[in-house]
Protein backbone atom coordinates (compact mmCIF):
# COMPACT_ATOMS: atom_id res chain seq x y z
CA UNK A 1 0.00 0.00 0.00
CA UNK A 2 1.45 3.08 -1.04
CA UNK A 3 0.60 6.53 0.28
CA UNK A 4 0.73 9.68 -1.26
CA UNK A 5 4.61 10.45 -0.54
CA UNK A 6 5.43 6.59 -2.15
CA UNK A 7 5.98 5.99 1.74
CA UNK A 8 4.97 2.16 2.33
CA UNK A 9 1.48 1.92 4.83
CA UNK A 10 2.13 -0.24 7.25
CA UNK A 11 -0.74 -2.31 8.48
CA UNK A 12 -1.29 -3.81 12.42
CA UNK A 13 -0.91 -7.40 12.78
CA UNK A 14 -2.21 -8.88 15.89
CA UNK A 15 0.16 -12.38 16.52
CA UNK A 16 -1.11 -14.54 19.45
CA UNK A 17 1.48 -17.41 20.89
CA UNK A 18 0.74 -21.06 20.68
CA UNK A 19 2.92 -23.33 21.84
CA UNK A 20 3.76 -26.51 20.19
CA UNK A 21 1.67 -29.48 21.36
CA UNK A 22 3.94 -31.92 24.33
CA UNK A 23 6.65 -28.90 24.83
CA UNK A 24 7.37 -28.32 28.68
CA UNK A 25 7.89 -25.43 30.34
CA UNK A 26 12.19 -26.36 30.46
CA UNK A 27 12.84 -26.52 26.81
CA UNK A 28 12.03 -22.77 26.61
CA UNK A 29 14.96 -21.77 29.78
CA UNK A 30 18.01 -22.07 27.32
CA UNK A 31 16.08 -19.58 24.45
CA UNK A 32 14.48 -16.87 26.68
CA UNK A 33 17.94 -14.56 26.64
CA UNK A 34 17.41 -14.51 22.41
CA UNK A 35 14.44 -14.35 22.22
CA UNK A 36 13.96 -11.60 24.36
CA UNK A 37 17.34 -9.76 22.45
CA UNK A 38 15.45 -10.23 18.98
CA UNK A 39 12.05 -8.95 19.91
CA UNK A 40 14.10 -6.13 21.58
CA UNK A 41 15.25 -5.80 18.33
CA UNK A 42 12.06 -5.78 16.40
CA UNK A 43 11.15 -3.10 18.88
CA UNK A 44 13.52 -0.93 18.09
CA UNK A 45 12.90 -1.54 14.29
CA UNK A 46 8.97 -0.31 14.92
CA UNK A 47 8.17 -3.69 13.90
CA UNK A 48 7.05 -4.58 17.19
CA UNK A 49 4.72 -1.80 18.93
CA UNK A 50 3.07 -3.61 21.94
CA UNK A 51 4.19 -7.09 23.17
CA UNK A 52 2.05 -8.59 26.43
CA UNK A 53 1.71 -11.88 27.80
CA UNK A 54 -1.65 -13.02 29.00
CA UNK A 55 -2.59 -12.95 32.68
CA UNK A 56 -3.89 -16.57 33.59
CA UNK A 57 -1.60 -18.89 30.94
CA UNK A 58 1.41 -16.54 30.11
CA UNK A 59 0.67 -16.71 26.14
CA UNK A 60 2.24 -13.69 24.15
CA UNK A 61 0.37 -11.45 22.42
CA UNK A 62 2.15 -9.11 19.99
CA UNK A 63 1.21 -5.96 18.14
CA UNK A 64 3.20 -5.48 14.89
CA UNK A 65 3.64 -3.06 12.12
CA UNK A 66 4.19 -4.70 8.88
CA UNK A 67 3.33 -4.04 5.35
CA UNK A 68 1.42 -7.45 5.02
CA UNK A 69 0.75 -10.93 6.85
CA UNK A 70 3.62 -12.33 4.81
CA UNK A 71 5.74 -9.73 5.92
CA UNK A 72 4.29 -10.41 9.92
CA UNK A 73 4.92 -14.62 9.11
CA UNK A 74 8.57 -13.83 8.10
CA UNK A 75 9.58 -11.64 11.29
CA UNK A 76 8.03 -13.77 13.55
CA UNK A 77 9.74 -17.17 11.70
CA UNK A 78 12.85 -15.31 12.97
CA UNK A 79 12.17 -15.68 16.43
CA UNK A 80 14.65 -18.27 18.32
CA UNK A 81 11.89 -20.46 19.98
CA UNK A 82 9.88 -20.40 16.82
CA UNK A 83 12.80 -21.46 14.96
CA UNK A 84 12.79 -24.55 17.69
CA UNK A 85 9.90 -25.24 16.74
CA UNK A 86 8.75 -25.01 20.61
CA UNK A 87 5.66 -21.71 19.23
CA UNK A 88 3.78 -20.89 17.17
CA UNK A 89 1.62 -17.66 16.21
CA UNK A 90 -1.94 -17.26 15.24
CA UNK A 91 -1.22 -13.93 12.82
CA UNK A 92 -4.39 -11.67 12.33
CA UNK A 93 -4.56 -8.66 10.36
CA UNK A 94 -6.37 -5.77 11.52
CA UNK A 95 -8.20 -3.88 9.90
CA UNK A 96 -9.53 -0.04 11.00
CA UNK A 97 -13.08 0.05 12.68
CA UNK A 98 -16.22 0.84 10.35
CA UNK A 99 -18.88 1.05 13.08
CA UNK A 100 -19.27 4.18 13.63
CA UNK A 101 -20.53 5.20 10.04
CA UNK A 102 -23.58 3.54 11.37
CA UNK A 103 -23.57 7.13 13.79
CA UNK A 104 -23.84 9.07 10.31
CA UNK A 105 -25.81 6.65 8.20
CA UNK A 106 -28.96 8.86 7.05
Amino acid sequence: MLTDNNKIEKMKILAIEKVTEGIIAEQFKPHLKNEALKIWEYYKNGIVREIYFTKNDHTAVIMLECKDESEAELCLSELPMVKEGLIGFTILPLVAYEGFERLFEK
